[in-house]
């Protein structure tokens, strides 16, 4: 079996984690081994059943009062004993804030290493192999891990969705024992920002800015561009969010968070290698900047050498045709 941890928002499933469910499922069919996911919360008294299609041919219901808001130690002795009972051969969790959170404190009470970030999972031998980037993207490291059950980590949107319509499968409902002394910290309120915006690491495209934005109202210019482009979000560089100039939420590099769009678009960004780190495993890469020397041209697809002023209003403008089409 391959156990895959389900994370919710508000009650709906994440997108990162029916990703990582899908690479469960291809790679189970390999081994010959079944999906199971598992979801945990005070009450979990329905679930999407689109988890079925999407890969789990069973799901685990974990619950607890403890459970109601994520706490890094009751989450880890919640799926710590499942694991320990049904004893599966890998434990896949997508590798979110949530994800990096809870899979090392698994691993650690399990006794077992963590592959982390994973941009790649295949089957040789009859054995799992991951892949993940090392030296800020410069290259790639293959691991084997040799205890079981393994525990790894997938980065969001690399992996394909699986798709079964009409797939079912079995529900298990299971109390989790968790003692009251073991969390030590609470959530006890969540105070949302006045307007939802899409995570970066959830966004199919993302417009970013650097230090070339020259200043914080000129974001306006960024998140007008991404309200013309359907699951596009905002993003910056580290000197961009040090300046003030947007919130640390939209950071991406090594110190942010780590992405993987479909479309990345880099404006006024020079390519320091810690903002390399976090998004070069973009599948497009587009980059505007007046310095025709700027390292983010390395590594981009379509660079534009130009005032990023007079190419975003035209960009903007060009989309809202497309889209109207």
């Amino acid at each position: 079996m391959i156990l895959v941890f389900i994370e919710t928002r508000e009650g709906k499933v994440k997108k990162s984690s029916l990703e990582t469910l899908g690479e469960a499922k291809r790679r189970a069919a390999e081994l010959g081994l079944r999906v199971a996911a598992v979801i945990a919360g005070a009450s979990v008294d329905c679930f999407d059943p689109d988890i079925y299609a999407r890969g789990a041919d069973a799901v685990f219901l974990l619950e607890n009062p403890a459970l109601a808001q994520y706490s890094a130690q009751g989450f880890a002795i919640a799926l710590h004993a499942l694991v320990v009972d049904l004893k599966p051969a890998a434990v896949f969790i997508a590798a979110t804030e949530m994800g990096k959170d809870l899979a090392p404190r698994l691993a650690a009470r399990l006794g077992v290493a963590v592959a982390s970030d994973c941009t790649k999972v295949e089957v040789k031998d009859g054995r799992l192999l991951y892949t993940r980037p090392v030296y800020a993207g410069k290259a790639y490291l293959s691991i084997r891990l040799k205890a079981t059950p393994q525990v790894a980590t997938l980065r969001p949107n690399v992996f394909p969705l699986f798709s079964v319509p009409g797939a079912a499968g079995e529900v298990v409902k299971r109390a989790a024992a968790i003692p009251d002394d073991a969390v030590k910290g609470r959530v006890v309120e969540v105070v949302k920002g006045a307007a939802e915006e899409l995570d970066v690491t959830e966004a199919a495209v993302i417009v970013s800015g650097g230090r070339g934005m020259k200043a914080p109202e000129n974001f306006v210019l960024l998140k007008e561009l991404a309200a013309a482009i359907p699951r596009a979000a905002v993003g910056a560089s580290r000197s961009a969010v040090d300046s003030g100039w947007i919130g640390h939420e939209h950071q991406v590099g090594q110190t942010g968070k780590t992405v993987s769009p479909s479309l990345y678009m880099a404006f006024g960004i020079s390519g320091a290698i810690q903002h390399l780190a976090g998004m070069s495993s973009s599948k497009v890469i587009v980059a505007v900047n007046k310095d025709p020397e700027a390292p983010i041209f390395k590594v981009a697809d379509y660079g534009i050498v130009g005032d990023l002023f007079q190419v975003i209003p035209a960009l903007k403008d060009e989309l809202k045709k497309a889209f109207a089409e």
